[in-house]
């Protein structure tokens, strides 16, 4: 059982991971020191020490959390049933960007450095896990096989972070289009139910 001592220090270490995330995502990975980090955080820099073993032990974790929290987010907004799919697809590309736009491309920056390669795979295969696990909540919402939805899923947030990264419409359009007309024959097929309500309204 966790002390209250126990669970303010994590407290307090998610927060300071939250600000040092923030404050890479707003000036850049290469050009903050430990001492604008430790401001941003409201803290010394000996105080950072106290939570984390290094300053890469703090860009790993801070990443790793925040970046979690960015999925859950992304996850609540899940569709709740054939109709609200639509919906779904055509927001969160767009929200995603304004909201999480910085984010992504920090994380992309950090995992992608030959430094943090393995903690970037590590991550990434915990998304597969979690993103399979997802699809498994939609199955009984869209009536659509969980092995189904799983690589439409990573089809979907591949045109989403890239649309964050670059706000490239024309790709996000493009991959929009063809996971649209996947998912009707997907619904035609393993919940034509739902085709048959949507045409009575």
């Amino acid at each position: 059982m966790r002390t209250v001592n126990e669970e303010a220090r994590n407290a307090k270490k998610n927060e300071m991971m939250e600000k040092c995330y923030a404050c890479y995502a707003e000036n850049g990975f290469t050009s903050v020191g430990v001492k604008a980090i430790a401001k941003a955080c409201g803290c010394s820099s000996a105080s950072l020490y106290q939570y984390f073993d290094n300053l890469d032990d703090l860009i790993v974790k801070s990443t790793e959390y925040c970046m979690s929290k960015v999925e859950e987010e992304f996850m609540a907004k899940a569709p709740t049933d054939v109709e609200d799919l639509w919906r779904f697809i055509d927001e969160i590309p767009y929200w995603t960007a304004k909201n999480h736009g910085k984010k992504y491309r920090l994380m992309y920056q950090i995992y992608t450095h030959p430094k943090y390669r393995e903690y970037g795979q590590k991550f990434f295969k915990g998304v597969d896990e979690r993103y399979t696990e997802y699809a498994k909540s939609l199955e009984p919402k869209l009536g659509i096989p969980y092995e189904k939805l799983t690589p439409l899923i990573f089809i979907l947030i591949r045109a989403c972070v890239h649309y964050a990264l670059f706000e490239d419409a024309f790709y996000l359009k493009s991959q929009i289009e063809v996971l649209k007309e996947t998912l009707e024959l997907f619904v035609l097929k393993y919940n034509p139910k739902a085709i048959t309500k949507e045409e009575e309204k």
